[in-house]
Formats: C-alpha cells, structure tokens, sequence
C-alpha cells in the first residue's frame, strides 16, 4: 500500500468527539494515515483539491470518510451530495457518523448514498468498539474496487 494514501478522513467539527474518534482509532492501531478536519467547506476542498488544496498532488482520495453532519459552513448531507454526485469520488465509502437519531437524516443520507450511518457511542469503550468494527469492515474485509 502507499503510506502516503489517506485512509480515513474524519470530518468532525466537535473537538471533544473528534479526540474521543481519533483516540479510538489509534487504540485500533488505524490513527497513523488519517486526516481531520473541522469545517464542511475546507472537507470539500480538500476532497476536490480546491482552495488552500488546489494543485497539492501528495492528497490522495481516502480509502473511507466518516462524516458528521452538523458542520460548519457546509453540513454533511452537503458533502455527501457533492461526494456521490462526482464520477471521482461517487465510490468512496461514505459513514455517516453522527449524535443525530432523526429519521429524516438517517432516510436523506441514503437517498444521498451513504454507505452506512452510525449513531455515535456516547462512551468511549462503545466508542472505541464501533471503530474497531469499522476498521475491520472497510480496511480489512471490504473488496476495493480499482480507483
């Protein structure tokens, strides 16, 4: 594999959630080749080499995004929109990953395409086991098709 691959892009405007994934996913031994960002907008750009992103040929696509969707600037369902309606990043697995229940922003986000949805664990142990399983199902298991 290519280290400089991005495997996971995290896209969290929660700092205190965002520590709490990103603890947990370093305990599952997955932390060293992900990228966070706090903010819809700049998640777009980076995803579509836009902005401060524009011309930077070391970004890759990432092998999986989990994707909150209360964000600044741009929310969530905006960005899966944007994700699944371009032919570059239509195969991209997308998880919502979210504190929302709400059955609109469950049923939207797969009208929208997302791979899954996820309601955060509130504790870290529930946590850190959601994200073991996700490593598990999208880095091991999961079949890639050829980008």
């Amino acid at each position: 594999m290519d280290n400089s691959r991005v495997e996971i892009l995290l896209i969290e405007d929660n700092p205190y959630e965002a520590e709490l994934a990103l603890r947990s996913l370093k305990k599952n031994n997955i932390a060293n080749t992900i990228v966070h960002i706090d903010d819809g907008a700049e998640a777009l750009d980076y995803i579509f080499c836009r902005g401060k992103y524009a011309g930077n040929t070391t970004i890759h696509s990432p092998k999986l995004i989990l994707l909150d969707l209360n964000l600044p600037k741009v929310d969530g369902l905006e960005i899966l929109k944007q994700i699944k309606s371009d032919d570059k990043t239509c195969m991209i697995p997308v998880v919502v990953l979210t504190s929302s229940k709400e059955e609109r922003d469950i049923v939207d986000s797969y009208r929208l395409g997302v791979n899954s949805y996820i309601v955060k664990p509130v504790n870290f142990e529930s946590f850190s086991k959601a994200m073991s399983d996700l490593k598990m199902y999208w880095l091991v298991l999961n079949q890639w098709p050829p980008l």
